[in-house]
């Protein structure tokens, strides 16, 4: 906890899935922390893999001390256009007077999947990308942050402008500033109140607002505590972490709400904003990144996996039967079907997919550690798969613990020791 809240402080019509065509060129490019799939081709897969490194490096340097690298797997999806990106974003987005989303962050159990545009111009180009980063970085304090914090710190980072031997960060965003000028701001009470299920994070208008502010107040207060040498942002996030109410952190911390509104009305208004310089060594070598072109089943096999993560179960299944008629060995398809008829409470079929990903090779702790846990409560339970089934699930993850937990579980029904079953 106090490493994430140092993190934060010292600041961070629906498209039908199958209906694509598929004569689309798919390229995957892995980078050392990345992995980018992109139906635009090699030269903009690297360029993306090479932002997303860049950017890591300036997190890297403005926290030494975090580990910037989640330890779960960082797969970005990169469409081309407003078409491509529509067959995968939130079904929620997809309606007339939604937000025009640029990019979308989601964390599963075992993966982390970010979900990018390629068509969005602007004045800082790499934005979303930057954006992005910023939330999978903030990880699981974004259950507990307020909402204007989580989308203000990735607002406040998306418009570094990383360069040689140094980075631009906290640089104002002019669109966000004008639309601030010519709108009227929330009142600060029904800011920090917002949360994904609230108009303001959904609709077009009220959304614009949203983001703009929170960038607005984030901006205003990291900046302040870093001129006045205090730490204001962090003490807030330290309640809210602790389950205080937002106004009440923000009003026990910030102090009177409504004077915290004068000011930020003025420093919305004022002519510059400032930012901060870091020394940061952004260089990449883009020469070893691996670079090969993927078949349609194995791009769609991803993205069905993100579909099905998304709550967009019929586009996910649907995508996920022309997967396994074209390509019926796919190990990921196989693990996807076994997940939504997990979540379905299908228990014998999931089994049953887990099971035939299993004897493919799956390369997924969760795809062993589910397959054991419902074989063992099977009345056909093969023992030896079970023990095999848990054992790879704990050498491909570690550090995860209901493994082990069943493991123990497993030898206490065989009347195994388990001292002379450990490797």
């Amino acid at each position: 906890m106090a490493k994430i809240i140092v993190f934060i402080l010292a600041l961070a019509a629906a498209w039908s899935a199958g209906a694509r065509d598929t004569n689309e060129n798919w390229v995957e490019v892995r980078s050392p922390h990345f992995v980018v799939l992109t139906d635009s081709g090699e030269k903009q897969g690297r360029r993306v893999a090479d932002q997303f490194e860049r950017v890591r490096s300036v997190f890297h340097a403005l926290f030494p001390k975090a580990n910037v690298d989640p330890a779960s797997p960082i797969v970005v999806i990169a469409l081309k256009d407003k078409k491509g990106f529509q067959t995968l974003e939130p079904e929620a987005y997809l309606a007339k007077g939604q937000l025009n989303l640029a990019g979308f962050f989601l964390r599963t159990q075992d993966k982390n999947y970010i979900l990018l545009r390629l068509d969005v111009q602007g004045e800082h180009p790499f934005a979303t990308v930057y954006h992005e980063y910023t939330h999978l970085l903030i990880g699981k304090a974004g259950e507990w942050l307020p909402l204007w914090l989580n989308e203000g710190l990735a607002e406040f980072f998306q418009n570094t402008e990383i360069q040689d031997k140094n980075a631009k960060v906290g640089e104002p965003d002019s669109d966000d500033i004008l639309y601030l000028r010519q709108n009227r701001l929330l009142p600060l009470t029904t800011l920090l109140k917002v949360d994904v299920n609230s108009p303001y994070y959904h609709e077009e208008q009220k959304g614009s607002v949203f983001y703009a502010e929170s960038w607005a107040l984030t901006h205003y207060l990291e900046m302040n505590d870093r001129i006045q040498q205090t730490h204001k942002l962090s003490d807030y996030a330290q309640l809210v972490s602790q389950n205080h109410d937002s106004v009440a952190a923000a009003q026990q911390v910030f102090g009177d709400l409504a004077a915290l509104q004068k000011t930020l009305d003025s420093y919305i208004s004022r002519s510059s904003f400032k930012y901060f310089i870091i020394p940061a060594n952004t260089g990449v070598d883009d020469s070893a990144f691996q670079v090969k072109a993927l078949k349609l089943p194995e791009a769609n096999a991803v993205r069905a996996d993100l579909l099905a993560y998304d709550g967009r179960t019929k586009d996910a299944r649907a995508l996920l039967e022309t997967v396994l008629r074209d390509d019926p060995s796919n190990v990921l398809a196989h693990e996807t079907m076994g997940y939504l008829e997990f979540r379905e409470n299908h228990l014998e079929k999931a089994r049953k997919w887990y099971g035939e990903a299993v004897k493919l090779d799956s390369q997924s702790y969760l795809a062993h550690y589910y397959f054991a846990v419902m074989s063992m409560r099977g009345e056909d339970t093969n023992g030896e798969e079970v023990e095999t089934s848990l054992r790879t699930a704990i050498k491909l993850s570690p550090n995860f613990a209901p493994a082990y937990d069943q493991l123990a579980a497993f030898y206490g029904m065989q009347h195994k020791n388990p001292t002379k079953h450990t490797s």
